[in-house]
């Protein structure tokens, strides 16, 4: 093992009472949904007490009115803006990066700009952006959209979105603020200043942004997207890409088919982490840790409606198998490695939610601390991830046990560090800092 030369990542997605549909009913989980900072606050300690590169934050914006059926029977995803709450979460952190989800569709660069670098300065430089284009029905209807773009189009519109703010971002030079001369009444140097205008399909602007550029020159971009021309965007964009893979082959598949694609952007392929999901159960014994998990099952709830990766199914025989059904908008990448389970193993829709919906298409690991670290190694070295990023099934204590009793391990084998080097994100990730003015062509996505 060569770490030297490579660093394990790891990254943790933090929710409420944990990623299992079945944790919020076990008795170690968080008792309310009310907002509480101070347990997302322990989360965020916990993750940085184990030295992890990355706390991660989702955001599914958006329920439509008469989308509330059975609604007494779902448990909170998360209770906080990412944005609101990666600003809390800095103040009381020292070194963990923080990731936050902001969706293209209903922002505007300009604004997303200046947010995020006056994040990346509050946090000393450990903000990270996961790009989202997604728009979910839901979505659509909390903001008055009458007819949804095209998958495509959303895609060539958050590529243009991202464009503008790398520019915005560039506004000034990194000293441009640290010369004030009394003396002379002389602020800043006009050369310092560059300013954007920008006319293009989708955005159009004359600006200057308001807020120094951040001190890792743009915050790290994150992204998850697995159709092609999400695979495509990440190549082009993405730094961090959280991909979902249960089989070693489809996750070296998609590392290599990744990787690959960013020469045509002239990118180094080690300037991009690919960190598929890795849920897990950790036990004393294989069998404790299977009786963990199989608890978190048991408290699943099919009585209601019942739902696989945003396709309705509960007019379905629950023991049934999974029917021909039309490609979703959103998720098309997700929906492939669906639908590729269903008839690879011909499981029906219960067990079909249960390998697939209820850890969202990830790798599940089930066994004593020894067995984790074994499966991380493996795909580390064998070239189907750089890191991963963990989906506690329960929440406090699936985080706990993995910070204790995985993490030792993997720092024993050379694997991940035992102390932070650096300051920032960039630091962690052994990204390099943009470039002022180092941007792709615009054009580029063209080629998906």
């Amino acid at each position: 093992m060569t770490s030297e030369r490579r660093q394990l990542a790891l990254g943790v997605f933090l929710t409420r009472h944990g990623h299992h549909p079945g944790a919020w009913r076990q008795p170690g989980a968080a008792n309310s949904g009310r907002p509480d900072f101070r347990y997302w606050a322990e989360l965020a300690k916990t993750a940085e007490r184990g030295k992890f590169d990355v706390a991660f934050f989702a955001d599914f914006v958006g329920q439509a009115g008469d989308s509330t059926k059975g609604i007494e029977r779902r448990h909170a995803f998360l209770d906080f803006e990412p944005l609101t709450l990666s600003a809390a979460l800095a103040a009381v952190t020292q070194r963990i990066g923080i990731v936050a989800t902001v969706n293209t569709n209903f922002d505007h660069p300009y604004s997303l700009a200046r947010r995020f670098a006056s994040l990346d300065h509050i946090s000393g430089g450990r903000i990270g952006w996961n790009i989202v284009s997604s728009l979910a029905d839901g979505a659509a209807s909390s903001f008055g959209i009458d007819q949804p773009p095209s998958h495509a189009e959303r895609y060539q519109r958050a590529a243009e979105f991202v464009d503008v703010a790398r520019a915005l971002w560039d506004s000034w030079e990194d000293d441009a603020f640290d010369h004030a001369d009394r003396e002379t009444g002389l602020y800043l140097d006009p050369d310092d200043v560059h300013p954007v205008h920008h006319d293009g399909r989708y955005f159009h602007l004359n600006s200057v942004l308001d807020v120094a550029r951040p001190i890792q020159g743009h915050p790290v971009f994150a992204q998850a997207g697995n159709s092609e021309v999400g695979r495509e965007f990440a190549a082009k964009y993405a730094e961090m890409i959280y991909a979902a893979a249960q089989f070693i082959d489809d996750a070296q598949g998609f590392y290599a088919d990744v990787k690959r694609r960013m020469a045509r952007y002239g990118r180094d392929p080690d300037t991009l982490k690919v960190m598929p999901g890795l849920s897990f159960a950790i036990g004393t014994s294989r069998q404790e840790a299977q009786d963990k998990f199989g608890a978190l099952e048991a408290a699943v709830d099919f009585s209601g409606d019942l739902n696989l990766m945003g396709q309705d199914v509960s007019g379905y025989p629950l023991d049934g198998p999974l029917p021909d059904l039309p490609e979703p908008e959103n998720g098309k990448g997700r929906w492939r490695q669906l639908t590729a389970l269903a008839r690879r193993e011909n499981l029906s829709i219960r067990q079909l939610f249960l390998r697939f919906n209820a850890v969202r298409g990830h790798r599940v690991v089930i066994g004593t601390p020894t067995d984790i670290a074994d499966q991380i190694q493996d795909w580390f070295e064998r070239n189907a991830a750089d890191g991963f990023n963990l989906i506690p099934p329960l929440l406090p204590s699936s985080l706990d046990e993995f910070v204790d009793l995985v993490v030792p391990e993997l720092q024993r084998r050379g694997l991940f560090r035992t102390e932070y080097t650096g300051t920032t994100l960039r630091d962690h990730l052994a990204l390099p800092r943009p470039a002022i003015g180092a941007t792709a062509p615009a054009d580029l996505l063209s080629a998906a």
